[in-house]
């Protein structure tokens, strides 16, 4: 494994960075919190093709404005409910996961 990083290293070592970053910018983990759960409150409503989002509260971004300007409909960017996957075995616990919460380390 010559001049690679194991992957419990790698996670200790990104983990280490993000706390830094974090002291660095003055953002506490409860500040995160409360971002993460502002976002599951007030999921997005509209995408465009490069990822920008917009939830419907406060004026449209310039993304969207842009494109009504252009002739598109608003709603070509809509962002249809996902219906989240469930599993046909009734002994799985079908529990949605939001996936910024998972851990893609361990």
């Amino acid at each position: 494994m010559k001049g690679k990083i194991a992957d419990g290293e790698a996670r200790d070592r990104l983990i280490i960075w993000i706390r830094r970053r974090m002291a660095e910018f003055g953002i506490t983990p409860e500040a995160l919190a409360e971002s993460i759960q502002y976002d599951l409150d007030h999921p997005a409503l509209y995408r465009d093709a490069k990822g920008n989002e917009w939830n419907g509260l406060g004026d449209a971004p310039h993304w969207l404005r842009a494109a009504q300007n252009a002739g598109v409909d608003p709603d070509f960017f809509r962002i249809a409910s996902p219906q989240p996957p469930r599993s046909a075995d009734p002994m799985v616990n079908d529990t949605i996961v939001d996936p910024r919460q998972l851990d893609l380390f361990a």
